[in-house]
């Protein structure tokens, strides 16, 4: 798979694409991840990015020239299976995305800033506008990082243990089960006896139930529709 990451402030992503799971799936040769910064697409002698907005209110606006650029530059190059914009009015982005797009092999990433982005480059470039959340950030960085990680750790290969991604939190529509590790007993709290007996079928079923009961007193939203 190839992200490619459009951004005016590409420093902000340099930590969270180069450590832990995504610096592994990266040197396995799972993922490839550029950053591209946009200010090296504009086209005055300043690199400008944003300028003031049409009409009344405050507030810089995204471009659309180096964004026009940098796009047909990559799609020049190779074909991509979504052009995406982090948007705070976007789809909210959920773990179901997150498995569609892992089965994509090329994904452009448009960081939003400012107050927002021309409007014509959603019109005409986008496919795909996603939100992490109801609420509104300085930049599409973060979101973009989070969006990366959500789609790299369920790439084969990625994590340690291939099950492990298919038993986290909202990847069957349910909140996980709380998990225990050593020791045993510690200050008089003990790991649940189900836990070291050592029956497959048993444990299984006792997390499922676990994880019912979680999710109904976490997110009972989680449980609509299921039987």
């Amino acid at each position: 798979m190839r992200i490619d990451i459009l951004t005016c402030c590409p420093e902000l992503l340099d930590s969270p694409l180069n450590h832990s799971i995504i610096r592994r799936a990266k040197d396995k040769g799972l993922v490839e991840i550029q950053v591209h910064n946009l200010h090296d697409y504009a086209l005055d002698k300043h690199h400008k990015t944003d300028d003031y907005a049409f009409g009344f209110g405050a507030g810089m606006v995204m471009m659309i020239e180096p964004i026009d650029r940098c796009i047909s530059q990559l799609k020049s190059e190779r074909e991509y299976d979504e052009v995406i914009f982090t948007a705070p009015d976007g789809e909210r982005f959920d773990q179901k995305t997150a498995n569609n797009l892992s089965l994509k092999q090329n994904l452009i990433i448009l960081c939003g800033h400012y107050k927002g982005v021309d409007q014509r480059v959603r019109e005409h470039f986008i496919t795909k506008e996603y939100s992490i959340g109801d609420y509104v950030l300085t930049g599409g960085e973060m979101p973009a990082a989070i969006m990366t990680d959500a789609i790299v750790r369920l790439l084969p290969g990625a994590l340690g243990d291939v099950e492990s991604a298919l038993n986290d939190s909202f990847q069957d529509g349910l909140l996980e089960a709380g998990v225990y590790t050593r020791p045993a007993e510690y200050k008089g709290w003990k790991v649940p006896d189900i836990l070291l007996s050592g029956h497959q079928a048993k444990v299984e079923e006792w997390l499922y139930e676990q994880s019912l009961a979680h999710t109904k007193a976490r997110r009972p939203d989680l449980l609509e529709g299921i039987d």
